[in-house]
């Protein structure tokens, strides 16, 4: 085992010699000259608790989504400080995010963070793909030669990992005992006095803070296709409905996130479709009192396009969120897909003809 390990890193470090680097971003992690210490296994690489401003710029351009799958460390063993046998072992996801999380928690303690390869996904998510899980971290135990670095058989793992990791499983294949920390790494300085997690500390929140921090990606990756989508209906003529599609969007992208908890419903689809009716009422009433040169039965059309378009936009990227917060299970989002998509693929297709109806029948001077 240990030769094919050896024929791994080699190719590993052949690599890195070609491209100049260990890691797709900077974590403030020492090169070395070999991958390989005297035991054939991997060497440990050294990083620091610092975030350094290089940190600080790969975590903006991961948070508006540029260059997403290479905002990743070199998965294997890193030491902080100048840890012992009796060290503590932290596991940690090779996300930039979820790895510089973890080492600026760690400022004064000598540890181990063994990073596991969830593809750059970050814990929770990796969790749920299966990727931070059991078989990748007795891999990974295996690989860096874990058993011989320290004397004890603990592993301090993010509690948001629990869903992908069996802990009995772990320990029966690998001989260490799986510790489940709290949420935050931010907590983990108070949590290590007694490795004990309070109820404070197995709460998951949901702040303002942390779902503002998410709308920069959401928007990028819907922002062109809008822009695009409204700049057409513009040209077309139509202003007002230009300006709705950007209404809508910002409704389901912006508000939603914003107002979440304070929405009385329990399934995203239905908040989104509750701020979407709310956005789109100025547009329907303006349609009914503002189109003076209209009759009236136009009017009662264009109004009741904007309520069934606008709404199913919003509820669609309401749902589409469920995959950015700990508000969600896998089931519940499942449900909530089954019952509500086909609702808003209605809702849109009738407004989309009423929209080709009332048009066509302006243009050919029906009305």
């Amino acid at each position: 085992m240990k030769n094919v390990l050896k024929n791994q890193t080699e190719t590993i470090t052949k690599e890195i010699v070609k491209t100049g680097s260990c890691c797709g971003s900077s974590s403030n992690i020492s090169e070395t000259a070999s991958l390989l210490n005297e035991t054939g296994y991997p060497a440990i690489r050294s990083t620091s608790s610092g975030i350094s401003l290089a940190n600080r710029w790969d975590h903006l351009m991961a948070r508006l989504g540029v260059k997403r799958g290479q905002h990743l460390i070199e998965p294997g063993l890193y030491t902080i400080g100048k840890p012992t046998k009796e060290s503590p072992v932290f596991v940690s996801a090779n996300y930039t995010l979820s790895f510089d999380a973890l080492r600026s928690a760690l400022h004064g303690n000598d540890c181990y963070i063994l990073v596991l390869d969830t593809k750059g996904i970050n814990v929770w998510c990796a969790a749920g793909k299966g990727t931070f899980g059991t078989d990748e971290l007795v891999h990974r135990i295996e690989a860096v030669g874990l058993n011989d670095v320290v004397n004890h058989r603990t592993l301090i793992v993010p509690q948001l990992g629990a869903t992908g990791v069996d802990a009995r499983e772990v320990r029966a294949r690998s001989g260490f005992k799986v510790e489940f920390g709290p949420v935050r790494a931010a907590d983990l300085p108070e949590y290590l006095k007694t490795h004990k997690a309070t109820e404070e500390m197995r709460r998951v929140r949901f702040t303002l803070s942390d779902r503002i921090v998410l709308l920069p990606i959401e928007m990028i990756y819907i922002l062109i296709p809008v822009l695009i989508a409204s700049a057409i209906i513009a040209l077309i003529g139509n202003y007002t409905a230009s300006a709705a599609v950007i209404a809508a969007t910002f409704s389901g992208v912006v508000l939603f996130p914003i107002l979440l908890p304070w929405i009385p419903t329990t399934d995203f689809s239905t908040k989104g479709f509750l701020i979407g009716v709310l956005m789109a009422l100025p547009f329907a009433l303006n349609s009914f009192y503002g189109m003076t040169d209209g009759t009236l039965w136009l009017r009662y059309g264009w109004g009741l396009t904007y309520m069934l378009i606008m709404p199913s936009i919003s509820a669609f990227l309401a749902l589409n969120f469920t995959g950015s917060t700990t508000f969600t299970s896998v089931t519940g989002v499942k449900r909530e897909i089954f019952t509500y998509i086909p609702k808003m693929a209605g809702m849109f297709g009738i407004g989309i003809i009423l929209v080709i109806v009332l048009t066509s029948m302006r243009i050919l001077g029906g009305v």
